[in-house]
């Protein structure tokens, strides 16, 4: 079939609905009338940029894939709709406090995206959370704004707590968060020897319960914060030393990525009850801290899926603004300041990783001989049976059947009672049955449960140019998943279902489950590759977490980075390149020294020339290789 014909039998519309960008996309992705992925973070502006012509971009400045692209204007957008949108449920509602975000730099604390956090939440004064000392120099590094908030979780030793007090002085809004009762006597005593009011927080661990991922984050037998009683505890130490009025923030934390909004207004009535009888008590307070949770729908199913949300920002907002906003007037209370501390759903979509495709082990229909020798062994002869007798009607009999020979050959293969030449004709006999059951299953209208799934065993292995572990670590770790699909096309027929494995040469280091409106899918439709054309995937939607948790597997290390201004005219600038790692950086994080190795492959190279294995131009040339392997990218290379 030339490309003519499959241009006449595929869409763009085809293209979205079976990668499903018009979804999970939001206002951001799309697909162009060229058939490649367009990002536009104006909506209803024609600006789109296409990703192909960033590619082009990347790769003139010798940029080798992967490569992953950050979208400022994306991130500015997102910070913005999360402002924007509780800002018009307050007003809605006419609540009588305000909303002020903070930004938990754990969710990606590369400097540039920390920068362009505060830059971007600037006008909304969002400020930013951390969660350990390095963290909290870092946000002081790069905190301006001295209306936003910084709140301190974690555990604090003197030094954290120190760096926090000597903030308060500089004038910066800077919370203690409570975790565990033992630290209220260091803070109290600290801010006393440098002359210092602290701002005191405390988070409570409550009774309701997330589903997703990351359930075990609220519960009465959460890790993380204070019980009822030692809330208490914690009130009374400080109305002793005549201090209550320093208690001003609750917080809790109920999980990340909460899929569903029942869960998120059953926390925000628990946690606002507790503030208002917190109040009661005398406590100043003012702030009501409800933590993380907003969801990214990565599958754009719109349900309560681990990997999707039931909900809108707009109706997050509304919801946490209108729970809040009952129980205080219930209570008579005045309005708190709202914050949240959503990370994922600001820094998600601002990040695509792109790679190119390097080679595919494709699964072709075998040529079946027509008979065999009658020396063959009895179980090959069944199965050459089985592959001739396929119908739609014995479908399931003869998956069966295959199953039981090629287990019977393959142990007579290892007792040494077949031939190598034997067996490998019976393996061509044994997935031709395979292929042509799968064909035929799709002609059926109920396919029975043993064949469902059996597209994967035939799947062609797309092999990316790019680590799992490094890039999207979460994908292999905890099963989350990412949009996937070719950033270009998009208008022929993607007719190899495929699964998609890394250069890490481990069995792990693959993508075999993908989004799809129904649930999980374990194969994805891609293009057959074209000879001497580059074939690049996107994966989406993650900018968080992954870069601060891939790991250096098989010494793959850091992709390169690129920050891209899309302007409004469809144009766009790069601002900001970072190479990747190279191999000397790597070997340096895992303890070598690359002075060192270079004298002793001299030492290696010069033993060889004094043995007559190589000349002295040899060695030269050797060596040379070698200290540009050093200097070289950690993925293939062309």
């Amino acid at each position: 079939m030339n490309k003519v014909e499959l241009l006449g039998r595929w869409t763009r519309e085809k293209s979205e609905d079976l990668y499903g960008i018009k979804s999970w996309g939001s206002r951001y992705f799309s697909i162009s009338d060229k058939g490649e992925v367009l990002i536009n973070p104006y909506p209803g502006v024609e600006s789109a940029v296409s990703l192909m012509d960033i590619v082009s971009g990347v790769k003139e400045r010798g940029l080798d894939m992967p490569v992953l692209l950050r979208f400022e204007n994306v991130l500015d957008a997102q910070i913005a709709y999360l402002n924007d949108s509780f800002n018009d449920a307050i007003k809605s509602m006419d609540y009588k406090g305000r909303y002020q975000g903070v930004y938990p730099i754990k969710v990606n604390q590369q400097q540039q995206v920390v920068h362009e956090v505060t830059k971007f939440g600037q006008r909304y004064h969002h400020g930013l959370e951390v969660g350990s000392k390095p963290e909290l120099i870092a946000a002081l590094s790069e905190m301006k704004d001295k209306e936003a908030c910084l709140v301190c979780n974690g555990y604090k030793d003197e030094e954290f707590i120190d760096l926090g007090l000597y903030a308060i002085k500089l004038g910066f809004k800077c919370f203690f968060v409570i975790e565990i009762p033992g630290e209220l006597e260091l803070i109290l005593e600290r801010a006393k020897e440098l002359n210092v009011t602290p701002n005191i927080g405390v988070r409570i661990k409550l009774s309701s319960k997330a589903g997703g991922h990351w359930t075990e984050s609220g519960g009465d037998r959460s890790i993380f914060g204070l019980n009822m009683s030692q809330v208490i505890e914690i009130v009374d130490v400080l109305k002793a030393k005549n201090m209550l009025s320093t208690l001003k923030m609750l917080h809790y934390h109920l999980g990340s990525q909460i899929p569903n909004i029942r869960d998120i207004r059953t926390a925000v009535g628990e946690a606002a009850r507790v503030y208002a009888e917190l109040v009661k008590e005398g406590a100043q307070m003012g702030y009501l801290d409800l933590g993380g949770g907003l969801a990214v729908d990565y599958d754009g199913s719109n349900t309560n899926y681990t990997n999707s949300s039931n909900y809108s920002v707009p109706e997050y907002c509304i919801d946490v603004v209108e729970g809040v906003m009952s129980v205080m007037d219930d209570s008579g209370i005045e309005h708190p300041v709202i914050i949240t501390e959503s990370g994922r759903a600001l820094v998600a979509y601002y990040s695509v990783l792109l790679f190119n495709v390097l080679d595919v082990a494709t699964f072709e229909e075998h040529e079946v001989p027509e008979t065999l020798n009658e020396d063959m062994a009895a179980p090959i002869h069944s199965l050459h049976e089985v592959n001739k007798n396929i119908n739609l009607r014995n479908l399931q009999e003869c998956y069966n059947d295959a199953l039981y020979y090629r287990d019977s050959i393959r142990d007579m293969f290892n007792h040494g009672n077949i031939s190598l030449r034997d067996k490998a004709i019976s393996e061509k006999i044994f997935w031709n049955t395979i292929y042509e059951i799968v064909q035929k299953k799709r002609e059926l209208k109920v396919v029975p449960a043993a064949l469902v799934e059996l597209e994967t065993v035939i799947a062609d292995i797309y092999y990316g140019n790019f680590s799992v572990f490094q890039s999207i670590p979460d994908c292999w770790a905890i099963d989350q998943l990412f949009p996937v699909m070719p950033i270009h096309r998009l208008l022929e027929v993607p007719s190899r279902e495929s699964v998609i494995a890394d250069i890490t040469c481990d069995c792990d280091g693959k993508i075999n489950k993908f989004i799809d409106a129904q649930g999980i899918k374990k194969t994805l439709p891609l293009h057959p590759l074209e000879e001497n054309h580059d074939y690049y995937l996107g994966v989406f939607l993650v900018g968080a977490y992954q870069e601060t948790l891939g790991d250096l597997h098989n010494l793959f290390g850091d992709t390169n980075v690129v920050s891209i201004r899309l302007n409004e005219d469809g144009t766009h600038d790069i601002v900001n390149e970072i190479r990747g790692d190279s191999v000397d950086d790597v070997l340096g994080y895992v303890e070598y020294d690359s002075n060192e190795m270079k004298a002793n492959y001299r030492k290696t190279a010069e033993d060889a020339v004094k043995k007559g294995l190589i000349t002295a131009k040899e060695r030269r040339e050797i060596l040379s290789a070698y200290e540009a392997g050093l200097r070289g990218y950690t993925y293939y290379e062309r």
